[in-house]
């Protein structure tokens, strides 16, 4: 199957951040992807850029990003594409918002939402309010899971996402630095997994969208430009590109963790040399 990476420009337009949305899915879809995730607060706008004080969140157009999540949705349907997206979920007026990723399906529904767990300090003091699960979903037999910036700091993640069996992991940002790439490409060649990367089209000079491959390597990337945009790659478990292909790794993986295949290589190392010893 192919996915897509998206870098769309972010405002505190709301309107603004559906329309360039919708325009990427429209033309991803047009070119085969059958999902395509975006970049961290791609509809809401994120923290300390387009929401420029922690107070905001009490003025925030809440009606409004329903309303546009909504639409998204309803183009997901048409298409017949699944889109991960970013934005805040409201809490209680005592408690900050999630940050989090919307995940639409091809039917038009919301599948589910994941909600940023692991915060940076500014983030977790004044302007979020952290999740508390990972989320995985399937898509054509593909198997998903979420991430959100600060999130490439932390290896258990995506460990965790690969003890879980998903083929990729679906991560947005609110930018890439080079420090998140590289943990990024190590994450995915690691764990065996593809990872999906999405940032804002202002932020890509800094680091363009693209997908990272499970041999470590970038398969796609945009354009460093400022413009929206998406990369694109298949997804194929059986590609001869990579040395250990997943279903060859995966299941030696979980055995490994198990002991079984350290106690038979000590079993076997036990009988040769008895036969040798006096």
């Amino acid at each position: 199957m192919i996915i897509a990476a998206a870098q769309t420009l972010v405002s505190e337009d709301l309107s603004a951040n559906a329309a360039s949305i919708k325009l990427v899915l429209v033309d991803a879809a047009q070119q085969g992807a059958r999902l395509v995730n975006f970049c961290e607060g791609a509809l809401s706008g994120y923290s300390k850029a387009q929401i420029k004080s922690p107070e905001n969140w009490a003025s925030f157009n809440w009606a409004a990003q329903e309303r546009e999540l909504r639409s998204i949705a309803n183009l997901c349907g048409e298409l017949g594409i699944y889109a991960v997206v970013g934005g805040a979920h409201k809490l209680t007026a005592s408690l900050r918002p999630h940050n989090s990723l919307y995940v639409f399906s091809d039917s038009g529904s919301l599948l589910t939402r994941y909600d940023k767990r692991f915060l940076s300090n500014s983030e977790i003091n004044d302007w979020y309010t952290p999740g508390a699960d990972p989320i995985i979903f399937e898509v054509d037999g593909y198997r998903f899971g979420c991430a959100l910036c600060i999130e490439s700091q932390f290896p258990e993640v995506f460990m965790e996402y690969e003890r879980n069996g998903v083929d990729a992991v679906l991560f947005g940002s609110y930018g890439i630095p080079e420090y998140f790439q590289i943990a990024l490409r190590a994450h995915a060649g690691l764990n065996c997994i593809w990872i999906s990367a999405a940032t804002p089209a202002q932020e890509a000079p800094n680091g363009p969208a693209g997908i990272v491959g499970p041999d470590g390597i970038w398969s796609s990337r945009s354009s460093e430009n400022p413009i929206s945009c998406f990369s694109m790659t298949v997804l194929d478990r059986s590609n001869p590109a990579y040395d250990i292909p997943l279903q060859k790794a995966r299941p030696w993986r979980a055995r490994a963790r198990l002991g079984d295949i350290y106690q038979e290589k000590m079993v076997l190392d036990a009988r040769s040399q008895n036969k040798s010893s006096y």
